[in-house]
């Protein structure tokens, strides 16, 4: 497995209530509101774009197209995720648009909230952990309304909505969770994404994968990226993702508003980017892939920027399959100074880093990183989208060429503005103290720990020869965030923190610490049902590093378990015993990756990660339940608005941020969605 990429996950604590840096307040319209509805556990907010007046018409241009790409594949991860996914959407849309009955009930009320659901995950499993949300209304309230409405705008006929999708959707046995991570199960059977074939095993699709492996190539490509394997008379077949293959008519809508983008790019290395992932896209070729990931990193000098296409393998437990995403930004070019001082310093950072030196990179090539404002989101990075992203994955281009790291610093503006006087810190933090640390320090922390895990601790490392890199299996993704999570966090402790000025004191790490203990230990526990284990990889990441730490430091009272007012609380004692600490579990986490110690990942994992301790859960549970929060958030896009002159030329482009959660939805619906039923 080799998901050294993309998510750092927000974090509530760590956006809840905190006040600027001295930094001024981005350029919003006045009537600009952060926060749109909440429902469920679902909060949908807003993003600003400041910045976007300086552009150049031209680069406006370019971001329009690029933003029209974004959106063209929707359809692909709603199919990616569940086979039947295209058909339910489309008919609790046929329902939402022509019920003709009462909606003022509650069982319609809790039908639409359902409807949001599943556009918000893109599919019917929660976005986050993986498990099939229940419908708020009955099977047979659901049948009636079929009943009511004229079966011509429904996908598929009554009776295959009656025979297939309804079991799907109400059936708590089938397709229960789109990523099935126990070790006990067979995590493809059990996993009911649509990257395997019906019928496919396990142990089939290792066995097929570890086939095709070149172990002489040292630049050998990562087979099964693109496509989904099938059986076909007995025999295993790769369809791959392309035009002319699957999901053809959404990549050429793709591929048309790439054609245009080309048009207007900011300079050749920026075109030779598209003209390879066209290329890629029309071909399916992954060497061709691997040529547009070259070229993607060496383009440092365009203002505007994008990642489309197959990319992050979160969604597939064997790590081998990936998502459709697309996010498209332009450069921050004053918040870019911080990660160009780090980025500039990464060769100190690798040399200094504790873990053994054969798991160094002697030479540190091509670490860049910037801050980006994002311009528009797309597949598995909308609604819910990432704050930080590392690219390329693989890990030779890593090692030749280098990688890049973004912090998308509008989205994490946008949750801060959004969280203001919640009150989730005052509930969990443990004096006041910590709330002011917290609200002094919280934003510029988390943003440097972003950078830091993006740029540095994913970019950081090596394997030793013969090690591929996916040794891990399903294991590999979390090693892989709590090394990067690690490494970020030995450093924001380090007094180069203060040479270089990327903190304004050695008050301002220990807000990182508190966060993220209180965090892994406790406040994540929102997220989850209760009496439900750890099953998504940035969690169990978090729970592994903040109880390992918890539990190596009790002899010296690191961390230290205290009781006030009857509330569970992990204070620290020792920060620097802390960070101690960080290091040491650092040193073994690359180890296990450099070495692709399977086992030692298991045992890791298994024993720190998963499980939850059903008292303290409960606790936090009906204390998170007073503050009336939702504990995930999304967001919906803004509009570009196109005035052409007289001859068809653009001729100028302005954003428009009126367009609500579900107007959105139910618009890319009808004007973006290009793929069968059944694909």
């Amino acid at each position: 497995m080799k998901p050294i990429v993309l998510i750092l996950t927000v974090t509530l604590t760590a956006m809840m209530s905190c006040t600027m840096p001295t930094q001024t307040e981005p350029d919003v319209p006045a009537n600009f509101q952060y926060k749109v509805e909440q429902f469920a556990d679902i909060r949908i907010l807003r993003y600003p774009v400041p910045g976007f007046d300086e552009l150049t018409l031209k680069q406006k241009e370019l971001l329009y197209y690029l933003s029209q790409a974004a959106i063209e594949g929707r359809d692909i991860i709603f199919d990616q995720n569940n086979k039947h996914n295209l058909a339910i959407r489309r008919t609790l849309e046929a329902i939402w648009e022509n019920y003709p009955g009462d909606r003022n009930t509650d069982d319609f009320e809790a039908f639409e909230v359902y409807l949001k659901r599943v556009w918000f995950s893109n599919g019917i499993h929660h976005h986050y952990s993986t498990e099939k949300f229940e419908p708020g209304f009955s099977k047979e309230y659901f049948k009636t309304v079929i009943a009511e409405v004229d079966v011509s705008v429904f996908p598929v006929s009554k009776e295959e909505i009656m025979n297939r999708l309804v079991p799907v959707m109400f059936d708590p046995d089938i397709a229960a969770k789109r990523v099935n991570l126990d070790e006990s199960d067979d995590i493809i059977a059990t996993s009911a994404n649509n990257y395997w074939g019906e019928g496919v095993t396990q142990a089939e699709a290792e066995s097929f994968y570890e086939a095709k492996k070149d172990l002489i190539d040292p630049e050998p490509v990562w087979h099964g990226l693109n496509c989904r394997l099938e059986k076909v008379n007995g025999e295993l077949v790769e369809k791959t993702w392309k035009i002319d293959g699957v999901y053809s008519e959404a990549i050429e809508k793709i591929v048309y508003w790439l054609e245009k983008a080309l048009t207007v790019t900011e300079n050749e290395q920026q075109q030779k980017v598209i003209e390879y992932l066209v290329d890629y896209y029309k071909t399916g070729n992954l060497r061709t892939f691997d040529k547009y990931n070259i070229a993607w990193l060496a383009d440092q000098q365009s203002r505007i920027d994008f990642v489309n296409g197959f990319i992050e393998t979160y969604g597939d437990p064997l790590g081998i399959k990936a998502s459709w995403e697309s996010v498209v930004n332009f450069k921050d070019t004053e918040a870019t100074k911080r990660t160009e001082i780090i980025s500039a310093n990464a060769q100190w950072f690798e040399d200094h880093s504790p873990v053994d030196p054969r798991f160094k990179k002697t030479n540190v090539k091509g670490v860049t990183a910037k801050v980006i404002t994002a311009a528009m989101l797309g597949g598995d990075c909308y609604p819910a989208t990432p704050i930080g992203i590392n690219l390329p994955n693989a890990d030779w281009i890593r090692k030749e060429h280098g990688s890049k790291s973004v912090t998308i610093e509008n989205i994490t503006y946008s949750y801060h503005k959004a969280s203001e006087g919640s009150g989730f810190l005052e509930e969990f933090c443990y004096s006041d103290k910590e709330v002011e640390r917290q609200n002094k320090y919280g934003f510029i922390a988390g943003n440097l720990h972003t950078d830091m895990h993006e740029c540095l601790g994913h970019g950081s490392g090596q394997l030793l020869p013969g090690v591929e890199g996916d040794e891990l299996k399903a294991y590999g993704a979390t090693i892989e965030e709590a090394r990067a999570d690690l490494f970020a966090l030995y450093y924001m402790g380090d007094d180069k923190m203060l040479d270089l000025d990327l903190l304004p004191d050695d008050n301002a790490y220990k807000a990182a610490y508190d966060d993220y203990i209180r965090n892994g230990l406790m406040t994540q526990l929102t997220r989850i049902k209760l009496g439900d284990n750890i099953e998504q990889t940035h969690m169990r990441n978090r729970q592994l590093i903040s109880r390992w730490v918890y539990l190596h430091g009790i002899d010296d009272n690191v961390i230290e378990r205290k009781k006030k007012d009857g509330k569970t609380y992990f204070v620290i004692e020792h920060y620097k015993r802390l960070r101690n600490l960080f290091g040491e579990l650092l040193a073994e986490v690359q180890r296990i990756k450099s070495e692709g110690d399977y086992e030692a990942a298991k045992n890791l994992v298994e024993f720190y990660a998963v499980k939850i301790e059903r008292d303290l859960h409960k606790e936090v549970l009906e204390r998170y339940e007073k503050l009336n929060l939702a504990p995930y958030s999304g967001f919906v896009n803004p509009v570009y608005i196109v005035e052409k002159d007289d001859a068809g030329n653009i001729a100028g482009v302005e954003l428009d941020y009126s367009e609500g959660y579900a107007e959105q939805m139910m618009r890319y619906s009808e004007e973006h969605s290009w793929l069968p039923t059944y694909n």
